[in-house]
């Protein structure tokens, strides 16, 4: 499949499936590079940063502000192609992705699909409840929580609007206790400001997770840190507690307590997805596909897998795979980027090692925990938070998107107040096409 460009230079065909951390930086580690002719596909036609889509989902930022278009992103690159659409199944002999509008012939394919919202095979969680997951889905958060507002204003029923003002996050990781300390944070400075027909009623917010700590891959102290931040801004934390089914307007608890709740947003957990085509030898734990030290996937041909599609197990350090975090992605993408290259220059290709600078997670205003491994170093409160609004401003795709963040926040800190709290909805129609 190898073709050769007038100059002479031998092109590989490399196809990228996925435009989320790893996706990107594999392919703007090989821009310019005569070496690769680079198709990216994703189902979006635009790159999202997922560690701020809860701000999306409450107001405080639009989706502008984290989003970027590949096109634009790529556009200065002749070497990259933009396709959108969604792979359906790979050859993995005649060396073909199968999408869902076409097909496109590879001699490297690499996975860095992320994963998907894992509901435990409960359907009527799956069908009720709000995942955190994508852009989409923060804008349907936003829709629904200022909808049920709004009909909780106008309520007469006591019963009713407790319900429509209950609102029950499952899953403590960093998405969960972000979401839970925004809204706190909101019900706090805003929401008494925007419907003061509910001046004097209270509401609920819960924080539902089956381990003894939140933040469970944290240090005890960022736990400890947590849990007590939370619990001043009146969010109620239950640990060692499941949901194990939400319909008709109640959150069914592993331990039989049933919580009339109107919304469950859904934290909890993630898988890997699967692919016709890629053996089921070639996958591991949660679905990941088991990749060796060079991103490699077993089983399979000229294939590879970054980020958290992926399971690598040779560093003693990771015996279970490495976390499903941002840095990680990023960082086996570089590297892959780089044994790609080495590989048709025919240099010998470096081992995955990760590198963990640390984890963090913003609680509220001016609340916050980091942990930094060398040195070993805790950080919480303002620190932390200022630590934590720098982190993610700097990761940020283009200049554009840090600006205008940016401003939102100072608006947002200074007002303690944000005007994006926006009901929209587009109409749902078939659309003709001529």
């Amino acid at each position: 499949m190898d073709s050769k460009p007038s100059n002479g230079i031998q092109t590989k065909k490399l196809v990228i499936v996925g435009g989320g951390f790893g996706g990107v930086n594999l392919a703007l580690g090989l821009k310019k590079n005569p070496h690769f002719h680079i198709t990216f596909i994703d189902k979006n036609n635009y790159n999202f940063f997922p560690p701020l889509i809860y701000q999306v989902a409450t107001g405080f930022l639009e989706n502008s502000n984290i989003s970027y278009p590949f096109r634009k992103l790529f556009r200065k690159y002749h070497n990259i192609q933009f396709r959108l659409g969604e792979l359906e199944s790979v050859d993995t002999v005649g060396h073909i992705c199968h999408l869902d509008n076409g097909d496109i012939p590879y001699d490297y394919l690499v996975f860095a699909t992320g994963a998907e919202t894992n509901y435990f095979g409960m359907e009527n969680v799956k069908k009720y409840a709000i995942p955190m997951k994508n852009v989409n889905d923060a804008l349907n958060m936003r829709n629904t929580i200022f909808q049920r507002l709004e009909l909780a204003s106008i309520c007469t029923d006591p019963k009713e609007r407790k319900r429509l003002l209950t609102l029950v996050v499952a899953g403590g990781g960093p998405t969960g206790v972000e979401v839970s300390g925004m809204f706190a944070d909101l019900r706090a400075h805003s929401l008494r400001k925007d419907y003061p027909e509910l001046n004097g009623i209270k509401s609920h917010i819960y924080l539902i997770d089956g381990g003894s700590h939140l933040l469970a891959p944290m240090s005890a102290a960022s736990q400890q840190d947590t849990y007590d931040e939370l619990h001043k801004m009146g969010v109620i934390i239950k640990l060692h507690t499941q949901v194990k089914d939400f319909f008709e307007g109640k959150v069914f608890l592993s331990t039989g307590e049933i919580i009339e709740a109107k919304t469950l947003i859904w934290t909890a957990g993630v898988t890997a997805m699967m692919f016709e085509g890629i053996p089921k030898e070639s996958y591991g734990r949660s679905k990941r596909m088991a990749a060796d030290a060079y991103n490699k996937v077993a089983g399979v041909d000229d294939i590879f897998a970054i980020g958290d599609t992926c399971i690598q197990t040779h560093e003693d350090a990771y015996p279970n795979g490495h976390p499903q975090l941002a840095q990680v992605a990023m960082q086996q993408a570089r590297l892959l980027a780089k044994n790609l290259e080495a590989m048709v220059m025919g240099k010998a290709l470096k081992p995955f090692r990760y590198r963990d600078k640390g984890t963090m997670a913003i609680i509220g205003r001016n609340r916050a925990v980091a942990d930094i491994p060398v040195p070993k170093l805790h950080f919480r409160g303002f620190i932390a938070w200022a630590m934590w609004l720098f982190i993610h401003l700097i990761s940020l795709i283009n200049y554009r998107n840090r600006i205008k963040t940016l401003y939102n926040w100072m608006v947002a800190y200074f007002n303690k107040d944000q005007s994006l709290r926006f009901i929209v909805r587009p109409q749902k129609k078939e659309m003709e096409l001529w």
